[in-house]
């Protein structure tokens, strides 16, 4: 079996890649010309890499010809929500772009490829108190324009679902994290700055945004396990929640990483790290996917944590 990861050297498409071989699938991934390579260091000698421009849909159309791929985990995006605001129609076209330009080279070759689609919970944006946990039939309220290209993507690969027959399952995954986390994502960030404060690097002052937020926190090794039972298990065109079903807030999911050091650190807030508009609560029922593939979270928060503050201990 052939899989095709597309972002495979960012945070998931790394942990995917680590996955597939571990279930002894050939693992190809689409890397571009400033693609950082540190996170498949470990496994290159074990994976397939293509230079490739997702926006390029010759590019891609060549991409799918010449593996024709069994699986498609199409992870690929701008997925840092402060950016789509400083620059709201670049993440729009790449994440729409992209997609597009895969489910058409599928439609062309038509060779069975089936087409996981990572959306996320951010395009539920607005949610009343009453709505939580999040089921997959609740409204759509997106508060940010990566919100608003995920909605979009999720509705393009519906829509070449019920026109062409394609195989393609959305996944709208809740906050998730784990070890090679970016700096820029919340858990991550706090974790770097205790890990260089340890360190001696800088002040013992940790400078925070929002932390009333609530959020449901996933694992990542648990994510990409999730992804390969979407394909595996789950039903062409139906969208399925992947979440830890349980939510805490930013500012506990702090005090969390702050137990785990051996040094007193004075928390401070950033206006900086405020956005324009912040959703308050994230919450999931991952029932429905649980009920069609037997998929539930194993690895525990805590656990999390403290893999991912080790992981920038580790960090030069």
């Amino acid at each position: 079996m052939k899989a095709l990861i597309t972002g495979i050297t960012g945070f998931v498409g790394s942990h995917m890649a680590e996955y597939l071989l571990q279930r002894g699938v050939d693992v190809y991934g689409t890397i571009r010309n400033r693609s950082r390579m540190e996170h498949i260091a470990d496994i290159a000698d074990d994976i397939q890499l293509a230079e490739c421009e997702l926006r390029d849909p010759y590019s891609v159309q060549h991409l799918v010809e010449e593996i024709k791929p069994d699986l498609i985990f199409h992870l690929a995006a701008q997925s840092f929500v402060p950016t789509s605001w400083n620059s709201p129609i670049d993440t729009i076209h790449n994440n729409v772009a992209g997609q597009v330009n895969i489910m058409e080279a599928m439609r062309r070759f038509d060779n069975g490829c089936k087409l996981q689609i990572a959306c996320s919970s951010e395009q539920y944006g607005y949610v009343e108190p009453h709505e939580t946990p999040i089921k997959e039939t609740n409204p759509l309220r997106p508060l940010s324009p990566y919100a608003v290209s995920k909605v979009a993507q999720e509705y393009l690969g519906y829509q070449y679902f019920r026109s062409y027959g394609l195989h393609i399952v959305p996944t709208r995954t809740f906050n998730h994290t784990g070890p090679r986390r970016g700096e820029h994502f919340v858990t991550s960030n706090f974790a770097k700055q205790i890990a260089e404060i340890e360190k001696g690097r800088k002040p013992p002052v940790l400078f925070v945004g929002n932390l009333d937020a609530k959020r449901d926190f996933t694992d990542v090794r648990d994510v990409v396990r999730a992804y390969w039972l979407a394909l595996e298990k789950g039903e062409a065109g139906e969208t399925y929640n992947i979440a830890s079903g349980t939510c805490i807030t930013i500012r506990d999911m702090l005090q969390m990483l702050i137990s785990l050091s051996t040094v007193d650190i004075e928390v401070q807030l950033d206006p900086n790290r405020l956005r324009p508009s912040d959703v308050e609560i994230l919450y999931g029922d991952y029932g429905k996917f649980h009920g069609q593939t037997g998929w539930q979270p194993e690895i525990p928060f805590a656990q999390t944590m403290e893999d991912l503050l080790d992981y920038w201990r580790r960090h030069d």
